[in-house]
């Protein structure tokens, strides 16, 4: 830990999204480890962003509102920091396909943006890019290494698997600082719980909270390796300061999957109210499920000194007191 606060001490830090769940939460840590942080969000309506989330530290950062794909503004913003959390994103797979040119312009156009404007204007900066499991599409071996074969089976996941391309080529052609953390599925505190569109551990801590039924598809026994936030958070400032992850994929989970209705379980149990009502598969909705996932997280285990620390049962019981105290502040009510 002391040198993850020797290393940020001063620095200047841009977090794109930061707004969101991963990224007001890295502005948290960044703030007490010393950084000098800039928050970049464009505030869109379906996604995470919120500005309770930085609450404790408003008067510590710098805030902007605006959008990865404005090229003016990016550059203003890019050309004194150190290192920059690209996590700006349509974060939703499933409304992916009904906003396919949306989905495209933010997740490929503004990280080649912000890809670019460094190139010609910073090309120190250490640039780490949040991507997706969803990337790889349908397992076809376990645990899953960074060398799986991607086949992705949403526009979310292509665009996820596009841009992890360009970060790469990047630091491969432009010699740029970039890595690129493949995440399995995030879950604690400061996740949006407004729909389930994505966060889902957070949308079945609503309905539990609001004693309403959770419905699951199918039998529940499909594997899922659920990350708690602070050790994804961990995770993205060990690779940002690593000088063994330029140009790097890192599957980025807790490394232990565990049933999708375990989890749900251990929400209801934690909440102590809900139910569970497992139902059949919608229409087509089988064709985007992607088999059990099991993460294999030696490679950036050994890049790196970071590993995961807190097991589901512990990170739902902490999400849950973090909703007691705050829901209403997730939901408008």
């Amino acid at each position: 830990m002391k040198k993850i606060i020797d290393e940020y001490k001063g620095k200047k830090v841009l977090i794109t999204g930061g707004l969101g769940f991963i990224g007001s939460n890295i502005a948290q840590s960044l703030v007490a480890l010393g950084a000098k942080v800039t928050i970049l969000d464009n505030l869109a309506p379906l996604y995470g962003g919120n500005w309770f989330n930085i609450k404790e530290i408003t008067d510590k950062i710098s805030t902007i509102t605006g959008d990865i794909r404005d090229k003016d503004l990016v550059e203003k913003l890019v050309v004194d920091k150190d290192i920059i959390f690209n996590l700006a994103a349509q974060v939703s797979h499933i409304d992916s396909g009904n906003i396919p040119f949306e989905d495209l312009d933010i997740n490929c156009r503004g990280h080649l943006t912000v890809l670019e404007t460094c190139r010609h204007l910073n090309t120190k900066a250490k640039i780490v890019f949040s991507s997706s499991r969803l990337a790889l599409g349908k397992i076809l071996e376990n645990p899953v290494t960074e060398n799986h074969p991607a086949n992705p089976l949403s526009l979310y996941g292509v665009h996820k698997l596009a841009a992890e391309k360009y970060y790469y080529l990047y630091h491969k052609n432009y010699g740029l600082n970039t890595a690129v953390l493949r995440i399995t599925n995030p879950y604690g505190e400061r996740q949006q719980i407004k729909h389930s569109k994505y966060s889902i551990p957070g949308w079945f801590m609503r309905l539990a909270m609001e004693n309403k039924t959770i419905k699951i598809f199918g039998d529940g026994k499909q594997k899922r390796d659920y990350i708690h936030i602070s050790d994804l958070v961990e995770a993205f400032l060990a690779v940002a300061i690593s000088p063994k992850t330029a140009g790097e994929l890192y599957n980025c989970g807790s490394g232990k999957s565990v049933e999708f209705k375990k989890m749900a379980e251990l929400v209801v149990k934690k909440v102590g109210s809900g139910n569970i009502e497992y139902v059949p598969w919608p229409e087509n909705y089988e064709k985007e499920e992607t088999g059990n996932f099991e993460t294999d997280i030696s490679k950036i285990m050994k890049a790196t000194d970071w590993k995961p620390e807190v097991k589901l049962e512990e990170g739902i019981a902490r999400m849950c007191d973090y909703y007691k105290k705050n829901k209403k502040e997730y939901v408008g009510e």
